[in-house]
Order: C-alpha cells, then structure tokens, then sequence
C-alpha cells in the first residue's frame, strides 16, 4: 500500500524551510514540494503548519496546499501505476510540477515562465518612449526591471523549481513575500517596487495574449510600502553649512558649494552635478531633467550665486556621484551635525542564507552618517513649502502630483506649529 508523508530539515540553515514529500510504493521517492514553512510553526506528528499567534495568515494555506497535494499524488498513482509508468522520483517531481500549474520535465515552452517574460519585457522596454516626453525609458527604470528578474531568479533557486505565468497566485504572493522579508531581508518599499514591477510583467504578458493567473488584478496582491524616516536641512542648519570655512577649493570646500547649489535649487543629482555654464544667464537655471525629460526653469537663489560669484561666475570641479555623497558626510560632520537622530541607513547583515547583504536599517545614528544626495531635493522641498503655492514648487522639482511632492517634505508638527505662530504674530502686528 502506498504511503505519502511531509517533512522538514530540522537542522537546515533556511527559515522559512522546504517541506519535502516522501511517497513509498514499491520504491521510495522524495522531493521539495516548494512549500516553505517556519520551522518552529511545523508540526512533526501532524505533518502541517500547527496553530501559532504569528502562522495565522498563512497556515491554512499551506495546510489546503499539502492536503491536495496529497490528494493529487494518490489520484496520479492510480492512474499512471495502472498504466505501468514507472514511479520513481522524476515521476513524484512532475507531479509537483502539475501542481503547481507548473511545465513537467517534457516541457519546453520557456516563454510561459515569468523570469523569462520578465527578461523580454526589460529588452522591450529598451526601445520604449515615455508617451508624455517622447524620449526613450531612463536606464534606472530597466536596472529597476532587471533587479526584480533577479530577486525572482534567486526565489526560483531557493524553492527549486521556476514559476509559471499562470501560477502567479496569491498564494505565490504570500510565500515569496514571506522569502524576501525573512530570507532576503528587503525593507517594504523595496519590495513593493518588485511587486509592482511583477504586475507590470503580467499585465504586459496578458496583452500579449499568455495565460496569466488574474490573482495580480486582486485587492490582496498588495505591493507594500512604509513610510520613510528621512533627515533634511532647515534653512539655519544650510547657512551653517555656507558658513563653515573649509581650505579653500579643496575637495571638502567643492563638495560643500555643490551641496548648497543642490539644496537650493531642487533637482536631482543626475541633474544639479551635470550642470554646465550654460544652463544659467539672467537669474536663472534652466534644464532638462534627465530622469523625465522634462525643462524645469528655477531662479537663483542667494547662496548659489555666492557658490559662483566665489568663482568667477563658474561651477565648482565636477566631482561623481560616488564621492558626492562620501564628502558630504565628512563636510556635515565638520559643520557639526553630530546629534543622535532617526534614520535608515545600509548596515552589513546576515540574510537568511547566513551571507552577508547590504541592507537598510532603521535605528538612531548621527545625523552626519545619513546625509546622502537626497538630502538635497527634500530639503528644497521642505524649505520651500508653505512660502509660496505647491503647484509653483511642483512646477520647479518636477514632481507630476502633489502626493509625490508631499512625501518630500519632512516637517515636523512642532515645525507645523512654529510657522502658524509665526504667521499669526505677523497677522496681530499689522491688526495693531
């Protein structure tokens, strides 16, 4: 008589860990069946997920997903037994494989995969245009595209077997959420530029006329995200910065005069770092910005005419992002900015594999430690808001709405507070 029972790698170094299915006939057969579970919500007697405060929202899933699995093997082995198949373990792999509306080992239509649709649609996406711009898709976009291929190439090697385009279900949602927050260790709104790249991927495979699970268009295929504690420079913190006297045109003075022309004037590093002596005449900078292709027209602020006027009327000594964002660390230490603050920064961990991942963590630093390029345009964005109306503002940063706008701008209650105060002293003055 046949006999079919789970088991789990109590001494593997995963977790999450495979479940594997040992089917015993005339012969024993064993294989993954690319269901994870955590190790200490699996139950060895029972052979499922057993009932833990933290496996709610996944155990009866799994447990629906190892009874039919179950299920399926003793119905095929009816079958195929009868036919005089040979069952053995290619034959229990391929069972997995139906299971999962996954190809079988005989199959060869690669394109039904979604790695490799993935792959296709970061080729297509080359030769794409932004229908607004015209200009062809910014390079960040397809390494955006490649990194999510990626993460689900690494997710592909973890379970052991490739994912179908039909296979896409939120039960795929579930566990490959779970793999790359305790396996990869990615923070949510890194994940949630991977989830949304997938979505992009199916609803590009659908048009092109590939069966695609419709579990992506679900409310519960949620791409995550959380909201970002990020540092900026207040108006008295940037005139301390302007202030500080560094040895004149060394590289700690050239990095300090490019940080004040980024934080006054909004535009991203890709944009303020490649300005040229003819992007600015008559009070103005005027550029194209490379991430949208779209002119932005900004007025020259006080303190980036002193940068100029400093120099002749010319730009400092183009410097790379690199050594950017690692100078304008030392130069905000030097300033003073040491006090202990909330922030995220990239820390050396271990991943669930025990390798050592470069990820973002959340904890109290010096504020000096999280300074990075994009202290720049928040800070513009924050410093600016409230003076004028958002959509001038908008008109400058190139933000396309006001929510993308609103989520640069970092002001605290207390700060909200202060400029009402402010404003009603004003008010009460001229009443006087």
């Amino acid at each position: 008589m046949a006999t079919i029972n789970y088991r789990i790698n109590e001494k593997a170094s995963k977790d999450p860990t495979m479940i594997y299915v040992r089917f015993k006939a005339d012969k024993d057969s064993e294989a993954p069946t690319s269901i994870v579970v955590f190790k200490r919500h699996w139950s060895k007697t029972k052979q499922s997920v057993k009932s833990h405060h933290d496996s709610d929202d996944y155990r009866d899933i799994v447990n629906k997903q190892l009874s039919d699995l179950k299920s399926l093997i003793v119905k095929k082995y009816g079958l195929d037994n009868h036919s005089g198949k040979t069952i053995d373990t290619k034959w229990l792999k391929d069972v997995i494989l139906e299971f999962h509306n996954k190809p079988t080992s005989d199959s060869t239509d690669k394109e039904i995969f979604l790695v490799d649709f993935g792959d296709f649609y970061t080729e297509k996406s080359k030769k794409r245009t932004n229908p607004r711009t015209g200009k062809k898709l910014n390079i960040r976009t397809f390494q955006d595209y490649n990194n999510s291929v990626n993460k689900l190439k690494d997710y592909e090697k973890y379970t052991g077997s490739k994912i179908r385009l039909d296979g896409v279900s939120l039960v795929f949602h579930t566990h490959f959420l779970d793999y790359l927050r305790d396996v990869d260790k990615l923070g949510e709104n890194t994940i949630g530029k991977v989830i949304a790249n997938i979505k992009a991927f199916l609803k590009s495979a659908e048009r092109y006329g590939y069966k695609v699970n419709q579990d992506y268009k679900s409310r519960e295929f949620v791409a995550p995200s959380s909201k970002t504690v990020d540092i900026y420079f207040n108006e008295a913190e940037i005139q301390k910065i302007k202030n500080h006297e560094f040895e004149l045109d060394g590289y700690l003075d050239n990095a300090r005069d490019w940080l004040i022309i980024g934080l006054w004037t909004g535009l991203r590093i890709s944009d303020f770092l490649q300005l040229r002596r003819e992007d600015y005449n008559d009070g103005f900078i005027q550029n194209n910005n490379f991430k949208t292709g779209i002119p932005v027209v900004i007025p020259i602020h006080r303190d980036v005419q002193a940068v100029l006027d400093k120099r002749s009327g010319n730009l400092p000594r183009e410097i790379s992002d690199q050594n950017f964002n690692d100078y304008i660390k030392i130069v905000a230490e030097k300033v003073g900015f040491t006090e202990k603050v909330e922030g995220s920064k990239p820390v050396k961990i271990l991943d669930g594999n025990n390798k050592k991942v470069s990820r973002k963590v959340r904890a109290k630093y010096h504020k000096y430690e999280l300074v990075t390029s994009h202290i720049c345009r928040r800070s513009f964005a924050t410093n600016v808001y409230g003076t004028i109306d958002t959509l001038t503002i908008m008109k400058i940063t190139g933000h396309k709405t006001e929510k993308q706008f609103l989520d640069y701008v970092k002001i605290s209650p207390m700060e909200y507070a202060i400029r009402l105060k402010e404003l009603w002293s004003k008010v009460y003055q001229k009443a006087e």
